[in-house]
C-alpha cells in the first residue's frame, strides 16, 4: 500500500510513501520520528505499518507482523485524497482567519466518499464529492445539506452527466483534482463556465474563503453567464392541425415565453389525437393569420415541456392554410365557400432584396429522373430547390465530417448560387438552417472559403438566434472553437445510426449585471409579496398528503431554479431564505415514517407548525416575484 496516517491509528494526517528508493532515503532522513499506521480514516485496521525500501521494485508500506487482520480495500495513491482535501481546507481556514467545520463522510464505499466544509458565518456549505453520484442521489443529498444553510456549492472530481446538468443549470461548475508531489497530494480547484471548454485550475492554497464561498484566482477573470433554462422539445409525429383563438388570454407567467417568440391560444389536433386546447409558440415577426381558417404546420411541430412547470406548448415556425374541404374533415371548421383567389398563410417578414414567401407548403424534392432531365436541359434551379439541394448535400456529407467550398458548391449547382450578393447569401443560408432548434446542427458550419469559415457565418448565426454570435468575425477563436463543436454534433446527428448529442452551446455568453437600483427594486418586489401573509392552516406538516408533498417539492425546485437564473449576485431577503429552509425541513419531517425530533431546533419547530397550504402560498409568492424580476431584466 502507498498511503498511511502519521502518529496513531485515529490520526487524519495522511502521507504517501515515495516510490523510488533514493526519494525514500531522503524522506527517512527528514522525518526520522514518524510512525505510520493503517488508519481508521483510510478504512484500515488500525495496525502499525513499516516503510519498505526496495531498489528493484516500488517502495511501499507493509503491516508489522502480528497485527490485526486487515480488510482495507483501497491502498493506492488516491486512497487518502479525502484526508489531503480535509487538511488543505483546514489550512485555508487558518490562513484567512475563517471559522468553519471540515468533515469527511462514508457514503457506502469507504470513509472517503465526500468532504464537507461548513461556513456558519456565510451560511454556506461546500461538498467535495469523491464517490460516484447520480441525479437522484444528488437531489436527495442537496436537500439534506441545504437544511441549515442558504447555499450548497458542489465540487466534483470527474465529469459526467450530472456535472453537465449542473453546468447547464448554473452556468458554471467547480471541479477538483489531486497530483502527487513527494509525500503529498496537492489539491487543485478548477472552474468551468458554460461557454468555455477548458477548465481553469488553481491550487487550493491560492484560493480564498469569503462569504461567497470558495473563490479561485481564475474566478475573477471568468464571466459566469446567467443561464436561461430552455424547455425540452419533442417532435410531434405526422401533421399537426390547428386554428387560432386570438381573443383567448395566454396564461400569465407562462414558462414557455421566449425572446423572439409570441404565445397565442389555439385548438390543436395532433395526428391520431383528439382536439386539445393548447398554447402555441410562433415567431414574433409572423403576422397572426385570420382565426376563421384552419392551418397545418409545414415543417413539423414540436411539443415543449419544462421541468417543474405545469402544462405544455406547441412550437412551430411555418404553416399553411387548408382549403375548405380539408378543414372540414379535421373537425375544426365547417365547409366554407372557397375564395376566388387562394392566398397562402402570412409569411414572416424577412430582409431580402427579392422577398420569397417563408411560409409555404412543404418543399418536396423532385424525383431523381426529373432532376437529371432538368440538369441535362440546363434549366437553373429555383431558389427553393437550391435550398433543398444545399441542405441535402450538407446532410449527406456530415457523417464523414466533410466540408464544402462555397465556390465549388456554387459551380456544381449553378444559379441562383453563382449570382448571390453577400446579403443574399446570408438570407439563403438562414433558410437552409431554418427552422433551427436544439436537436439540429447548424449545417452552415460545413461550408468554407479559402480563408476558413465563411465570412458571413456570424451574420447567419445571429439571424438564426444562436447566442453570442453578434459582433464576431469569422476568424474569431471563439467562433472557430464553436464551429468545431457544431461539426462534431452534425457528425453524430446524421450518422447511421445517429448518436445522442448535448444541446447546442452559445458562442459566448456575456453576463449582464444589474445595477444597485435594480437590485433594490428586486428586493422590494419580493418583500411586498412576503408581507401578504396567508391565513394560518391548522394542519401539521406530518399530516400532509402525498399530493401536497409533491406540490411543495416541485414548487421549491422551481423557485431554486429561478434564483439560479438571476445569478449568484442575487440578494434574497432573510424571510425568503428562511422560507426555503423551512420548506426543505418540512419535506424531511413530512415524509412517511420520519420521526419527530424530541429536542427540536427552531427551524424544525416552525416546519411542524406550518401547514402545506401556508407553505405553498409563501413559495408561490416568492416564485411570482422572481418571475416578474426575470421578465423585467432579462
Amino acid at each position: 500500500m502507498q498511503t498511511a496516517v502519521i502518529g496513531n491509528a485515529s490520526s487524519d494526517h495522511p502521507v504517501i510513501l515515495p516510490m523510488e528508493a533514493a526519494e525514500l532515503e531522503v524522506w527517512r532522513r527528514r522525518h526520522p520520528n514518524y510512525t505510520y499506521w493503517c488508519g481508521y480514516e483510510l478504512g484500515g485496521c488500525g495496525g502499525r505499518l513499516m516503510d519498505r525500501l526496495y531498489h528493484d521494485k516500488v517502495c511501499h508500506f507493509a503491516h508489522v507482523a502480528g497485527g490485526p487482520t486487515c480488510g482495507r480495500a483501497a491502498t493506492g495513491e488516491s486512497s487518502a485524497d479525502h484526508l489531503f482535501i480535509k487538511r488543505g481546507l483546514r489550512n485555508l481556514l487558518s490562513k484567512h482567519g475563517q471559522r468553519g467545520d471540515v468533515r469527511t463522510h462514508d457514503l457506502g464505499s469507504g470513509p472517503g466518499g465526500a468532504v464537507d466544509l461548513h461556513l456558519p458565518a456565510a451560511r454556506r456549505r461546500l461538498r467535495f464529492q469523491l464517490s460516484s453520484l447520480d441525479y437522484r442521489g444528488w437531489r436527495t443529498a442537496n436537500l439534506a445539506l441545504g437544511g441549515d444553510v442558504d447555499e450548497v456549492d458542489w465540487l466534483f472530481g470527474s465529469d459526467g452527466p450530472l456535472t453537465e446538468e449542473l453546468l447547464a443549470r448554473n452556468g458554471y461548475g467547480l471541479r477538483f483534482r489531486l497530483e502527487t508531489a513527494g509525500g503529498e497530494r496537492r489539491v487543485y480547484v478548477g472552474t468551468r463556465t458554460y461557454d468555455e471548454q477548458p477548465v481553469r485550475w488553481d491550487l487550493l492554497e491560492d484560493c480564498r474563503i469569503e462569504r461567497a464561498g470558495l473563490l479561485t484566482p481564475s474566478a475573477a477573470a471568468l464571466r459566469v453567464p446567467a443561464q436561461r433554462l430552455e424547455p425540452f422539445a419533442f417532435p410531434l409525429d405526422g401533421p399537426t392541425i390547428f386554428t387560432l383563438d386570438k381573443d383567448a388570454p395566454v396564461p400569465d407567467d407562462s414558462p414557455f415565453a421566449a425572446e423572439g417568440r409570441r404565445l397565442v391560444m389555439a385548438d390543436v389536433k395532433p395526428l391520431g389525437s383528439p382536439i386539445v386546447r393548447a398554447v402555441l409558440s410562433l415567431p414574433d415577426d409572423t403576422a397572426l393569420p385570420p382565426a376563421q381558417y384552419v392551418y397545418r404546420a409545414a415543417d413539423g411541430a414540436r411539443l415543449l415541456v419544462r421541468e417543474g412547470a405545469d402544462g405544455w406548448a406547441v412550437h412551430l415556425d411555418r404553416f399553411v392554410r387548408l382549403n375548405a374541404h380539408e378543414a372540414a374533415r379535421t373537425g375544426l371548421a365547417g365547409v366554407l365557400p372557397e375564395s376566388p383567389e387562394r392566398q397562402p398563410a402570412p409569411a414572416p417578414r424577412t430582409r431580402q432584396p427579392n422577398p420569397q414567401p417563408s411560409i409555404a407548403p412543404l418543399r418536396v424534392q423532385p424525383p431523381a429522373a426529373d432532376r437529371k432531365q432538368r440538369a441535362k436541359k440546363g434549366v437553373p434551379l429555383t431558389r427553393d430547390q437550391a435550398i433543398v439541394r444545399v441542405r441535402e448535400t450538407l446532410r449527406a456529407s456530415a457523417p464523414r465530417g466533410s466540408t464544402h467550398h462555397w465556390s465549388a458548391l456554387a459551380a456544381q449547382l449553378g444559379e441562383p448560387l453563382t449570382s448571390m450578393s453577400a446579403s443574399e447569401r446570408v438570407d439563403f443560408l438562414v433558410e437552409v438552417d431554418s427552422p433551427l432548434w436544439d436537436t439540429k446542427a447548424v449545417l452552415s458550419v460545413l461550408l468554407r472559403d479559402d480563408a476558413g469559415l465563411l465570412p458571413c457565418l456570424p451574420a447567419v448565426l445571429a439571424k438564426l438566434g444562436v447566442r453570442g454570435a453578434e459582433g464576431l468575425s469569422a476568424d474569431s477563436p471563439a467562433l472557430r472553437a464553436w464551429a468545431k463543436q457544431e461539426r462534431e454534433r452534425a457528425i453524430a446527428l446524421y450518422a447511421n445510426p445517429s448518436r445522442a448529442v448535448p444541446r447546442r452551446r452559445p458562442v459566448t455568453s456575456p453576463a449582464r449585471e444589474l445595477t444597485a437600483q435594480e437590485w433594490r427594486e428586486v428586493g422590494a418586489s419580493i418583500r411586498r409579496v412576503q408581507q401578504r401573509k396567508p391565513k394560518q392552516d391548522r394542519s401539521k406538516g406530518r399530516d400532509s398528503t402525498a399530493e401536497e408533498r409533491r406540490q411543495v417539492r416541485e414548487l421549491l425546485d422551481r423557485v431554486e431554479k429561478r434564483m439560479s437564473i438571476l445569478g449568484g449576485a442575487f440578494k434574497a431577503s432573510k424571510q425568503t431564505r428562511r422560507t426555503l429552509r423551512v420548506a426543505r425541513v418540512w419535506l424531511t419531517l413530512a415524509a412517511p415514517g420520519s420521526p419527530i425530533p424530541a429536542n427540536r431546533s427552531p427551524l424544525e419547530a416552525q416546519a411542524l407548525r406550518t401547514g402545506a397550504a401556508e407553505l405553498l402560498a409563501e413559495l408561490h409568492g416568492v416564485a411570482t416575484a422572481l418571475a416578474a424580476t426575470k421578465a423585467r431584466y432579462w
